[in-house]
């Protein structure tokens, strides 16, 4: 709940939205005459070049196509808005210089509710703290450009959180009036049905949700110190660790967001300045979680927006934490950069190249792009920016594609590893979700330098850091494709692939497209004794000579043995490996050459 701005529980008194509306607007922010491109040591900022065609008062979200759609204050009759603003990137790919239109109507207004975009490409929203949508969900299908209601969820969703499954449902927090109510209820996008989720041990309003590499999810209970993870195959919330820091505010009960890092530690931002890290067990034991550092200059995360870039820091925003006088959303918002390597914060300026904006951090928000870039966007502005940071992950955190196959006129199915990326990608407090853990297929002309996007559904998993699993998933091409060779790339919270070549056949009895270059680099790929005790043998065909590396990873991304760094040669190859030292479970044995990377699965007992 938004104490300040957001005065009242569940309906928005027409004060506060004249207040709102004066207190957000463009001057308030310094950003009616700032420059259109601003740089700095960590990232350049630049304001995408024509408006929206209507302020933004909500989400944004990447759809599956590559293009992006924003949730507006246009339409409906109370101020809170039912239109969505889209944006396409230009024939070169660039969002700065993207078209904007409209898709249709929602058939309610809303404002902070919750968001997903569902394996099938459509977009799944429901509730909302203010609007008309509070008590009711609907579908929308970009394909046809409509919005179906769906069944009512039994119960008010507002400042509730939500997650896909593994199955495709979707885990939704039902928020009924009480601040610690605990009701979960789980769609089902196939059949349009909700049904009884497991209540929750503590209250999950106002809380931030955390998907997991075993693919639970975290939470730290309102008001408390208290964790708990959801364990799908339990179906069922279970106890976790005590949190060493406060991240609620005792006076309006908000936090900030949470992420998955690239270390495969969660990563927690309070509302107080505390920030909290949690390693995950790897199992349905509890985790450990440790003090971070605090947020510099007195200022906390009230319900505010964080993005893990592609070099794998944070960008965030945040203002002075509450307090009993002062309040909860307070002036000015900062902007920083959190490097989990160095475990510190770099401040960097506002959009407008200042030092803070005279608005709440709240009223901010932000999305992965997939080319690398985070957009950001606030309440009641039809302005747009992008903030393209310095710096990448290592090669061992790309997508890999390693087959690509004709399914029918048009449509191919790709197979590979990583489409679901390290981490969810950008998170906002407990309002609504952005999540882009879903591949995107880029293609990119030569020739020309023109970028396509290929629409994307039916992945096979909403994971995180599903090292060493198969990942799959369906692309369509764009109308009117020319039959040409192309690079193909599988992107994911705007981290790319290695381009593989594509020729692109819309004839429904034949098919030009080339096997990926990265499955003929290492071929016959395995490894025995498998469990194994003290050592076990690695297999493969290397089809030449190359640059490799061998390592061994724990299920939570840490590395724990390096096999070896060096050259090997064209040929069959057998390396012995020493397993002393490790201790019995599962691990990921990764092999990567300058071209690829192959993962499989290692039983240590």
């Amino acid at each position: 709940m938004k104490l300040n701005l957001r005065r009242g529980r569940f309906s928005p008194p027409q004060q506060w939205l004249s207040v709102s509306k004066k207190i957000i607007t463009a001057s308030a922010i310094g950003l009616l005459s700032m420059q259109s491109f601003h740089a700095n040591a960590q990232g350049a900022w630049t304001k995408i070049a024509t408006p929206a065609p209507d302020p933004n008062l909500g989400v944004m979200l990447l759809m599956t196509d590559g293009s992006v759609i924003c949730k507006s204050s246009a339409g409906g009759t109370d101020g809170i808005g039912n239109v969505w603003d889209r944006l396409v990137p230009d024939s070169k790919g660039s969002y700065v210089n993207g078209t904007w239109s409209r898709i249709k109507p929602m058939l309610n207004t809303r404002l902070y509710f919750s968001s997903q975009v569902l394996k099938d490409g459509r977009v799944y929203v429901s509730g909302g703290e203010y609007g008309t949508g509070g008590s009711s969900s609907e579908v929308f299908n970009p394909a046809t450009n409509t919005w179906t209601a769906a069944p009512a969820p039994g119960g008010f969703i507002s400042d509730a959180n939500s997650e896909i499954l593994e199955n495709g449902k979707v885990l939704q927090a039902i928020v009924q009036g009480n601040p610690f109510i605990r009701q979960v209820k789980i769609y089902d996008p196939a059949s349009n049905t909700y049904s009884a989720g497991p209540s929750c041990i503590g209250g999950h309003n106002e809380s931030t949700w955390v998907k997991l590499p075993d693919n639970s999810i975290l939470m730290v209970d309102i008001g408390s110190r208290n964790s708990e993870r959801y364990i799908p195959a339990l179906n069922q919330w279970v106890v976790d660790a005590t949190v060493p820091v406060d991240l609620y505010d005792p006076f309006g009960s908000e936090t900030g967001a949470g992420l998955l890092l690239p270390d495969g530690r969660a990563f927690f931002i309070g509302a107080l300045g505390h920030t909290a890290y949690y390693k995950p067990s790897g199992n349905n034991n509890p985790g450990t979680w440790t003090a971070g550092p605090d947020i510099p200059g007195g200022n906390g995360q009230v319900d505010a927006p964080a993005a893990m870039m592609v070099n794998g820091k944070i960008l965030m925003t945040a203002a002075p934490k509450p307090t009993a006088t002062g309040g909860v959303f307070r002036s000015p918002t900062s902007f920083y950069i959190f490097d989990y390597t160095k475990n510190t914060f770099k401040q960097i300026s506002t959009p407008a190249g200042a030092v803070s904006s005279n608005i709440p951090c709240y009223v901010t928000m932000m999305l992965d792009l997939p080319d690398g870039s985070v957009m950001f966007g606030y309440q009641d502005s039809s302005n747009y920016y992008v903030f393209k940071p310095t710096g990448s992950l290592p090669a061992a955190a790309k997508p890999v594609i390693g087959q690509v196959n004709k399914k029918s006129t048009g449509v191919y199915q790709i197979t590979g590893t990583l489409f679901n990326g390290i981490s969810e990608g950008a998170c906002y407090g407990d309002d609504w979700q952005m999540a882009t853990n879903y591949p995107i297929v880029r293609l990119r002309d030569n020739s020309n330098g023109n970028i396509y996007y290929c629409t994307t559904s039916n992945w096979n998993s909403t994971g995180v850091r599903r090292i060493g699993l198969k990942d799959t998933a369906q692309f369509t091409l764009p109308a009117g494709l020319a039959v040409k060779q192309y690079d193909l790339f599988v992107v994911v919270n705007g981290i790319p692939s290695l381009p593989v070549p594509f020729t692109p056949s819309f004839a429904a009895e034949t098919s030009t497209v080339a096997e990926s270059a990265t499955m003929k680099t290492l071929k016959g790929v395995s490894i025995s004794p498998n469990p194994a005790s003290d050592y076990t043998t690695l297999r493969f065909t290397a089809s030449a000579s190359t640059q490799a590396s061998i390592r061994i990873f724990d299920l939570n991304g840490q590395e724990v043995k390096t096999v070896m760094n060096g050259n090997i040669n064209a040929g069959d190859q057998t390396i012995k490996i020493s397993t002393a030292g490790l201790t019995a479970g599962n691990y990921v044995v990764r092999i990567v050459t300058s071209t690829s990377t192959e993962n499989i699965k290692l039983i240590i007992q």
